[in-house]
Formats: structure tokens, sequence, C-alpha cells
């Protein structure tokens, strides 16, 4: 039974099946607890919040069904939020209203007193770039394949003559339609003379394919660590999120010295939730492929049994104390 009568905020979408693994958890201990989405702003989300000599900020946010004091949030689950919501604005004023939004709403929400967050809006944005990503994961002696970033045609096809079989990443995946329909950009094989001057256009992440035997996907939240390894079927699967039928799974332990790199990893980027993806090539030394800072895991627990809904629980009913 929770003694502590501060409220906890899960910031996500309406369709969230992780978050509400987290929020069935907390209900189940009697934490307090308030769920809402950034696109609830301004038709059913309020916010007032003052500011003088004496103190931070103070003020409330409330909801149809709740409210809470700002001061008196023990933690924040930053989740899946969507956009703010103008769409009955005309353009140029949608713009400006989600602006004020942002910097408003979302800096009152980033600066809360004693509050714990999972993680910080700004760490987690911060921890999206993929070409920090790599570099803060080699300074830490973690082992990175590969990597060119580049809008040059011809460089990248130089790295493709010098390093044989690569692959394309995305270097963010946000919104995307294809014919009015959600559709999603995976990684795929790319060879040499398929590079052509469109590579211009914008830039792109091309790396060496890694020879991989099987994928390890490892889940720190706080001080645990979870770690899965994931084999596929197909030798030859560059990711194994196309196809998670043919998946099979095992729970291992990392090497410590794998754990110490995500721990300074994460120490640097001031996060205390991550995903961490390593792909284990024949030779056993696993290559760090990305961290996400906001990853999912719920099938992970499904498959294997770990206790990470309760882990989360564990941190957000804490807060910081």
């Amino acid at each position: 039974m929770a003694s502590d009568s501060r409220q906890v905020l899960v910031m996500t979408e309406v369709d969230d099946p992780t978050a509400d693994m987290v929020i069935a958890e907390l209900n189940k201990r009697d934490v307090p607890l308030i769920r809402f989405d950034s696109s609830d702003f301004p038709t059913s989300l309020t916010v007032a919040a003052n500011i003088n000599g004496r103190q931070g900020w103070r003020g409330r946010l409330r909801t149809p069904t709740r409210e809470v004091e700002l001061a008196a949030v023990r933690s924040l689950y930053f989740r899946r939020p969507n956009d703010f919501d103008f769409a009955h604005l005309e353009p140029q004023a949608a713009r400006f209203a989600a602006a004020q939004a942002r910097f408003g709403l979302g800096g009152l929400l980033a600066d809360l007193p004693g509050c714990r967050y999972v993680n910080h809006p700004n760490a987690i944005a911060d921890a999206e770039y993929k070409p920090v990503q790599l570099s803060t994961a080699t300074a830490v002696g973690m082992r990175v394949p590969p990597t060119i970033i580049t809008n040059d045609p011809a460089e990248a096809r130089a790295f493709a003559h010098d390093v044989g079989r690569i692959i394309y990443k995305p270097l963010y995946i946000g919104v995307h339609d294809l014919d009015g329909e959600p559709a999603s950009i995976w990684v795929r094989e790319v060879h040499e003379e398929e590079m052509d001057d469109s590579i211009a256009g914008t830039m792109h992440l091309f790396q060496a394919r890694c020879d991989k035997a099987s994928d390890l996907r490892v889940t720190v939240i706080g001080d645990e660590v979870f770690c899965v390894k994931i084999f596929s079927e197909d030798p030859e699967l560059l990711d194994w999120r196309y196809d998670y039928e043919h998946l099979s799974y095992s729970v291992v332990e990392p090497p410590a010295e794998l754990v110490d790199g995500m721990r300074a990893y994460m120490k640097q980027f001031n996060l205390v939730f991550g995903c961490f993806d390593f792909a284990v090539p024949r030779d056993g030394t696993p290559i760090f492929l990305e961290c996400n800072p906001n990853g999912q895991w719920g099938w992970l627990e499904e498959e294997t049994g770990l206790p990470m809904t309760a882990a989360l629980a564990n941190l957000l009913e804490r807060g910081t104390r």
C-alpha cells in the first residue's frame, strides 16, 4: 500500500500497451496517478502556474477527472505523447499556438520540483541523435560498427567499396505516411550500384553489416539490468522487428564490461531508463547498434517473465527518494 500521496504523471497517447502495463502495476499498489497526452491540450487539459521571488513554480494541472499540484508530482513517465492538436486553427496560427504550448506547458513539465523523470524529455531529445549515440558508445568503451553519415554520393560509394556489405538505417523515425497510410522505414542492405545521386538530397546513415549470430536487447531500468538474447531462424534477418513469429528468446547475463559501458553511457545522457540493442557477431563481442531512451519492453516480459514492469513502477513509485 502506497503511503506517499504525491502523484505520478504518465504522459502518453491513448493507445500505449507499454504504459498500460505500468499503470496497472501502479494501480495495484494504490499509487495515485494521472494519465494525459499533449493532444489533450487545450481541449481537456488546463494548466496554471505562477512564480515569485521566494519560491519556484506553483500551480495545478487539470484533466476532466483529475487535478494535481505541480509541486506534488513525485515522478513523470514521459512515455510517448502525441503532438499538440491545433487542427482547428489555420496553419500559421496553429504553428504559433503549438510553439507556445511546447515552450509553456512543456517548459513547466520539464521543471517540476523534486520530480523523478523517466526519462526527462530534454534527456530523451539529446539521446535520440544517432551520431551522438555512436560517439558516446565509443567513448565509454563499447564496440560500434564502421559508419558513415553523409549526403555526398561519392563518399557513400567509397565507403561501400571499402567496407563491403553495408546497410542503410534512418537517422530518425517520426511520423511517416505512404499513400495516406502509416508506414515504417526499415533497416535494409544496400549495394554500391544502388547508391545514386539521390543521396545528395538529405543526410543518410550507412553502416557495415554485422555478420551476427544473434542479437541482445538489454533494458536498463534504474539499477536493474535485464538482458535477453534474441535468435532468429533466418540467419540473414537484418532487423528482428521484421518477423516476430520466427524469433526465440533466452535470458542471459551480460558481460560485466558491457554493463559498465551502458551505465557510463546512461550517465552521460542523464538517463534512468534505456533499451540497448547489440548485434552479437561470430566472435562473441557485442556490437552497439543503438539505445532507445524511450523504448518498449512489454513483449519481452511476456516472453521471458522478467519483471520489467515492476522495476519501472518501482522507479516511479519511489520518485527521488
